[in-house]
């Protein structure tokens, strides 16, 4: 049977239908009539590249889309046009400039020539042996310069016809995208992905389960995500990335075309989705060849590419696929989608989105520069630059204003040996962790800088801790308020201290709230609506929870899910998930608790890979509206405390119901077997030989003794 997988499925890297699989049993003599296919076990996690239900469907759709097709061919453009005689000499610079991309087929090399002229069009066509050379031939060879007046130009043949399918126009869904939004119990999605199953939930905590909205069997080959402001579900698969919505999820809005996708990311607005991906190179002597596409959701339109070996990409962030940053373009903050970035060597590129070019077409040059990040909320870029000159210039952090590239605020940091810079949701305060040698150089402690972003001239405090010695293990600031957390010590118990920026006693200055010793904490996780957190000990700690009032610096509950790997809470800031993934081989599942503690249900998920809730856009209600219904809460909670109570009474009643009919369904049962116990009667009797053995009265129990020889020997005695 080994012999004959091996076989059935050692084809080339496309998919396989059965004709194929058929054509190919024939070539090798085996009899497909004699195998029981059923019985081939696939090793986990590799398909041979057979189809899976949702590719079988895009066949369906368009039985050409992905297949092989001519995806290993290139269209060379702008190419000289010449007589016969030079046929051989274009075709060898040709050959030379695109060799380095791969092995060029031997009949795959064709220049059309005009029969009126005898002279070529102008283009070429040349085949590789896979997509991939073809991919690195692109790179290589667009743009590449002949001559004065001939600049290469190169595609792939198959996406001339991809591109034809574009729409000029975007035209809206018919379908409502924000439907889930208007749920009358007001509840949230989530998403999640258990073993081949992907699933779309509603949290309904008032019936202590999640209640299925949409499922599908292998709809992804590797994750899903769900878009900054939840209007898309975006799959990922072999051939590219899709993108779901509508009131069912069901709703296929959009592909995006690229082979062997790695990674995806949304810009904030989701007007745009970067795909990424990671390709072996054809000379083991070079890195991984990186290719980045910027898609316009709405319409498909590949709107720019970024395409080099992976060193190029290898700078400042944290290490991702093939040891290359992610994400390594980064979006402006805001809903306008209108600037993204991205670190060089020495620059940072910024580009804005109406043309996909740099801004003033040219990068901003920072000598040195390691890493940067947005404002969430303006084109302000925070950006550092360590020492440099054995120490004689100082480290520094830079706020540099988009698009006019003015530096806003810039500060000197001394004996800096690391730096880590943490955003406030709404723009209004920059923290940035600074790390330092001591005088000895042999140890550090660490300091932060405060930016106030919103006040004039950009005013920045400094804060140590009451010992600077301390380890610094997580900062988080409180998403739309004014506050921060840090955990900070050594050992299994470090401390929790709050900090507030603001405070009735001390406006304009940072000032220590409380400090909680010695927790079993390593992570802090604000609720979106600020006030309570959740510290969290995962991994090493065992998924020890603690639930927080900031506001009233107390603990509301304790809790533990043993072996939790993420904690998240929902968009509303009412529950918390828990959640055990696959990480873990077993307890795979996720409990719900209330923001205040209280655990609520927990579900099981064998080989639970993803559990993620679906975000929600910004309230349109202004800051004056929410006020108002937080100072009257009270009158808006006397509505759902009741429907919470209905809910409950419903249970009630259906748990009664439910006892009802098992106790009906066993009395059945009961009644059924004593009538054949009855019907059987005279039979038992008979072989009893006329007892009556069903009524115990009438039987008398007597002592029987009974006299048994255990074992006889013999002895032999000589004579």
């Amino acid at each position: 049977m080994a012999d004959v997988q091996l076989g059935l499925y050692h084809h080339p890297p496309q998919m396989m239908a059965m004709d194929g699989i058929e054509a190919r049993a024939r070539v090798l003599g085996v009899d497909l009539s004699s195998v029981d296919l059923d019985s081939i076990t696939l090793p986990d996690g590799e398909d041979f590249d057979i189809l899976s239900d949702d590719e079988e469907e895009l066949l369906e759709d368009d039985p050409h889309e992905l297949e092989m097709g001519f995806g290993n061919t290139i269209v060379v453009d702008n190419v000289p046009i010449v007589l016969p005689e030079k046929f051989e000499k274009l075709e060898k610079v040709l050959r030379k400039i695109l060799s380095p991309a791969g092995v060029i087929k031997g009949d795959g090399f064709w220049m059309p020539v005009n029969a009126h002229t005898n002279k070529t069009y102008g283009y070429c066509f040349i085949e590789f042996n896979t997509p991939q050379e073809a991919g690195v031939a692109r790179e290589i060879g667009n743009g590449y310069k002949l001559d004065k007046s001939h600049k290469l130009v190169i595609n792939i043949l198959d996406d001339f016809e991809r591109y034809m399918k574009v729409p000029d126009e975007w035209t809206p869904p018919e379908e409502n995208l924000l439907n889930w939004l208007t749920d009358e119990k007001a509840r949230d999605q989530i998403v999640i992905r258990a073993g081949p199953s992907t699933g779309v939930y509603w949290n309904d905590a008032r019936k202590l389960k999640p209640e299925l909205v949409c499922q599908n069997q292998l709809w992804t080959d590797s994750f899903v995500q769900w878009s900054p402001l939840g209007t898309y579900l975006a799959t990922v698969h072999r051939q590219g990335s899709q993108v779901w919505g509508g009131q069912d999820m069901l709703e296929r809005l959009m592909r995006f075309p690229h082979p062997q996708v790695n990674m995806i990311d949304f810009s904030p607005g989701e007007r745009f989705l970067i795909t990424y991906s990671s390709h072996q190179p054809s000379n083991p002597t070079s890195t991984h060849r990186i290719v980045l596409n910027i898609f316009d959701v709405r319409t498909g339109k590949v709107m720019r590419e970024f395409k080099g070996s992976a060193d190029e990409f290898r700078v400042g962030g944290t290490i991702g696929i093939s040891g290359v940053s992610w994400p390594i373009l980064r979006w402006a903050g805001g809903k306008d989608d209108k600037y993204f970035a991205r670190l060089g060597k020495n620059i940072i590129s910024v580009y804005e989105t109406d043309t996909f070019s740099l801004i003033d077409k040219k990068s901003l040059k920072i000598e040195n520069v390691k890493d940067f990040c947005w404002s969430p909320t303006d084109p302000i870029i925070a950006l550092f630059v360590p020492e440099m000159g054995g120490g004689n210039l100082p480290a520094r952090v830079s706020l540099v204003q988009i698009p006019g590239k003015e530096e806003l605020r810039q500060k000197n940091l001394f004996s800096v040996s690391d730096c880590k810079m943490y955003w406030q949701k709404n723009g209004e305060y920059l923290a940035v962790q600074v790390d330092r040698y001591t005088k000895t150089k042999k140890s550090t402690y660490t300091g932060f800088e405060l930016f106030r972003m919103k006040e004039r001239d950009i005013p920045i405090e400094v804060l140590e801790l009451d010992n600077k010695n301390d380890k610094i293990i997580a900062f988080a600031w409180e998403p739309n308020g004014q506050r921060f957390a840090v955990i900070h010590g050594e050992g299994p118990k470090p401390d929790i201290s709050f900090y507030s920026m603001q405070t009735a006693n001390s406006t304009g200055r940072v000032s220590k709230l409380v400090t909680l010793k010695s927790k079993e904490a390593n992570a802090l996780y604000w609720s979106p609506a600020g006030r309570f957190i959740v510290l969290g000990g995962l991994k090493g700690l065992g998924g020890k929870l603690e639930f927080y009032n900031v506001d009233e610096l107390k603990t509301m509950a304790t809790g533990e899910h043993f072996l939790a790997t993420d904690i998240m809470w929902d968009p509303s800031g009412r529950y918390v998930a828990t959640v055990v993934t696959a990480v873990h081989e077993m307890e795979n599942g996720f409990q719900i608790w209330s923001f205040n503690g209280k655990r609520i249900y927990n579900k099981s998920k064998d080989r639970l890979f993803q559990f993620i809730w679906r975000p929600r856009p910004p309230s349109l209600l202004t800051p004056e509206k929410e006020e108002e219904i937080t100072r009257n809460l009270g009158r808006y909670s006397q509505k759902y405390e009741q429907e919470d109570q209905d809910v409950s009474n419903q249970l009630s009643e259906q748990e009664r119901d439910k006892r009802a009919q098992l106790k009906e369904e066993w009395d059945t049962w009961l009644a059924k077997w004593k009538q054949l116990h009855k019907e059987e009667r005279p039979d038992r009797m008979e072989l009893r030989d006329g007892d009556a053995s069903d009524e115990e009265e009438e039987f008398e129990a007597k002592m029987v003794e009974v006299e048994e020889v255990v074992e006889v020997t013999e002895e032999v005695v000589d004579q």
